[in-house]
């Protein structure tokens, strides 16, 4: 029986290593904890956490973020470990492109080992603990109706919204992320074969995430 209690998938970096080597693994404990379990002998100076995802699903995940690191070409430095000459802006990408496709999950990302937060109180120079995260896209976020129309910017395609997550396209219904993985153009497809739906779609010309980033400003505005 697979548990339902959420754990973590994390990119860790070292001051020690290559610039563009990166610890991807996963723990059922807080990273930081885990982090410094790894800071021993074998390694000069301790681990940075550079991004975490947290879901129910980390053990699918890691080895999702392995499979997809490990197609791009043979980024391994070795086989049987969990580190990877890649950029960690690169993985962090990818966490993002698998995040859309996973209800509960959660990324964050960290500078100096501590999550990045927003400040939204100047004159008391509190933080707002809203740490950088975000679900999957709902259409009721930016104010679209179901019965819409959006567009596939990659081809130009018109859908119909068919509920607050879903779309309608000759006759059947798809996730934002799903449809874009069916109908993008071959030269345009990327290697990690995940891609963040909204990223792919306009309304009035305007991208869904573009407008979801336009919607959120407006609510850390309104909280100040």
């Amino acid at each position: 029986m697979k548990s339902l209690e959420p754990g973590y998938v994390y990119i860790l970096t070292n001051p020690s290593f290559r610039e563009d080597w990166v610890k991807i693994g996963k723990s059922t404990r807080p990273v930081d904890i885990r982090s410094k379990e790894l800071d021993n002998t074998a390694v000069p100076l301790p681990f940075e956490i550079f991004a975490t995802m947290r879901t129910v699903k980390f053990n699918e995940v890691e080895k999702l973020v392995h499979k997809t690191i490990d197609r791009l070409t043979d980024l391994r430095i070795r086989q049987n470990r969990e580190f990877f000459n890649v950029d960690p802006k690169v993985a962090l990408d990818i966490f993002k492109d698998i995040a859309q496709t996973i209800d509960d999950a959660i990324v964050t990302e960290y500078e100096d080992n501590k999550p990045i937060v927003i400040k939204t109180d100047q004159k008391d120079d509190k933080e707002d603990k809203r740490i950088a995260k975000r679900g999957r896209f709902k259409f009721s976020m930016v104010n679209i109706k179901i019965g819409e129309l959006i567009t596939f910017v990659p081809t130009g395609l018109q859908v119909k919204v068919a509920s607050d997550d879903s779309i309608e396209y000759d006759g059947r219904i798809y996730k934002l992320s799903p449809f874009v993985g069916t109908y993008m153009p071959e030269d345009k497809r990327n290697n990690s074969g995940a891609y963040q739906g909204a990223k792919y779609f306009s309304y009035n010309g305007v991208a869904l995430d573009d407008l979801r980033k336009l919607f959120e400003q407006e609510v850390i505005e309104e909280n100040d």
